[in-house]
């Protein structure tokens, strides 16, 4: 599937030994990013934190099996060398390299392993389908399948990759993404964008509630295609992050089912957002979409310690869409079909919308189901 190759200007080639892959993304344009607010901080985030002040990038490179997180002051040196090894392979500048990592906590990276799979990737940098698809599956780690994304505007392309599976929670998680677009917009305002992006996309999924030290999201605008409107760039770029977004939920370690939780009738957005990612985070919800257990109290319940004031005798919750639709509670009074909203929960997707009747503000999270297999990939995650 070709997504970020699809943007005129952006070439990319990766490759992978075992858990060690490494990818490169080459596009020079204006850039910006978000990071983790994990106060354990990466050693590239730590680096990129203070590179990319700049608001422009040349390329990145990426490495997986190794996070290059908890590792000091070498770290930090070890993130800059990546910056320089690349650089050198591309002909370009190390200040205009982006460096992102993802893996293993508390490891030093094998640099002599990253420059030799370096020098063997630049190479193939090319603006193909294959390329690109080799890049997505170097990143990923305990990822299962690629996660590409595309939004053809009026006249301009927003598109990205990203990895993440596990370690997920609000302020993002260990995800990485890489996003480009054609449009021309500034520094500065792409900044502003992309934080708005991110915002209602990677920061609304959770797959298990642990924040990571290394997310990043990157988003590079070559400007190939002239400016746009902001109002259409933004919602190209918001279009793209969601589906991102939905993509590593799906992907969650161990998940059978996507769970999306939209909530309407908040007091605000924020409201509405905060009793949305408490709901997809909660372990009994996450449990009871598991093994298909329309226990939707669960959902109240969640809900009510959000933090967020609204009145539970006028809230109304239904589960499903279209034809598998099925109301739970209509303002406050139990109207369950236990067999319907049953029905509801087979297939890959289970919906809940809840209405708080408080407001007007609304948002959507998601997140996926617990399972054992969960507690089998973390249980033995570096054995």
């Amino acid at each position: 599937m070709q997504s970020i190759c699809a943007v005129p200007g952006v070439e990319a080639a990766g490759m992978k030994e075992g858990k060690y892959g490494l990818a490169v993304i080459r596009a020079r344009g204006t850039a910006a990013a978000t990071f983790t607010s994990n106060l354990v901080t990466a050693a590239p985030v730590q680096v990129m934190q203070e590179q990319m002040k700049a608001g422009r990038l040349d390329a990145i490179v990426v490495n997986s099996g190794c996070a290059n997180a908890y590792t000091g002051e070498r770290g930090l040196a070890d993130a800059a060398e990546m910056c320089r090894i690349a650089a050198e392979a591309l002909g370009l500048e190390p200040g205009r390299i982006g460096v992102a990592s993802t893996g293993v906590i508390g490891r030093y990276l094998d640099l002599d392993l990253i420059r030799r799979q370096c020098n063997e990737v630049v190479p193939h940098l090319a603006h193909t389908e294959e390329a690109e698809t080799a890049a997505a599956r170097a990143i990923m780690t305990t990822d299962l399948v690629e996660k590409h994304a595309l939004v053809r505007g009026d006249g301009f392309t927003v598109a990205g990759i990203c990895k993440g599976s596990g370690m997920i929670a609000p302020n993002m998680g260990t995800m990485l993404a890489f996003i480009y677009t054609d449009a021309e917009i500034g520094a500065e305002d792409l900044h502003e964008s992309l934080r708005s992006a991110v915002r209602r996309s990677f920061n609304r999924v959770v797959v298990d509630g642990d924040e990571s030290t290394n997310d990043s999201a990157f988003c590079t605008a070559t400007g190939v295609a002239g400016p746009v409107p902001r109002e259409k760039f933004d919602a190209a770029l918001e279009a793209c992050c969601i589906s991102l977004a939905k993509q590593i939920a799906a992907d969650g370690e161990g998940a059978t089912r996507l769970l999306e939780v939209q909530v309407v009738g908040a007091p605000d957005e924020a409201a509405a957002e905060t009793v949305a990612r408490t709901v997809v985070a909660s372990p009994l919800v996450k449990t009871a979409v598991y093994g298909e257990d329309p226990n939707w109290g669960r959902v109240i319940a969640a809900a009510g310690r959000a933090g967020v004031r609204f009145d539970p005798d006028t809230a109304s919750l239904t589960i499903g869409e279209g034809s598998t639709l099925t109301e739970l509670v209509t303002d406050g009074k139990i109207v369950s079909d236990l067999v319907r909203a049953k029905a509801a929960m087979h297939g890959k997707r289970v919906v809940f919308s809840l209405d708080l009747a408080s407001g007007e503000g609304e948002a959507v999270a998601w997140g996926c189901d617990l399972t054992e297999k969960y507690v089998e990939i973390n249980g033995k995650y570096t054995t």
